[in-house]
């Protein structure tokens, strides 16, 4: 199925969760923050949401500034 991770397309197997998305655009462990469709999945939730053809997926990665 093709679904948008972070504005490109990109094309995961049926059945495939949040975390599955997350695992294929980014190596990082920690200081990461998922949106579906524009509302905030907790990380707790990322193994159990499936996703759905078309859907819209951000991988944020927090940075530290100043």
């Amino acid at each position: 199925m093709k679904v948008i991770v972070n504005g490109e397309p990109r094309e995961l197997p049926e059945g495939a969760s949040v975390a599955d998305a997350v695992a294929a655009v980014t190596a990082a462990a920690a200081g990461l923050a998922a949106a579906l469709n524009d509302e905030v999945v907790r990380r707790s939730a990322w193994e159990a949401t499936l996703l759905n053809e078309a859907d819209r997926l951000e991988v944020l990665t927090a940075v530290q500034g100043g």
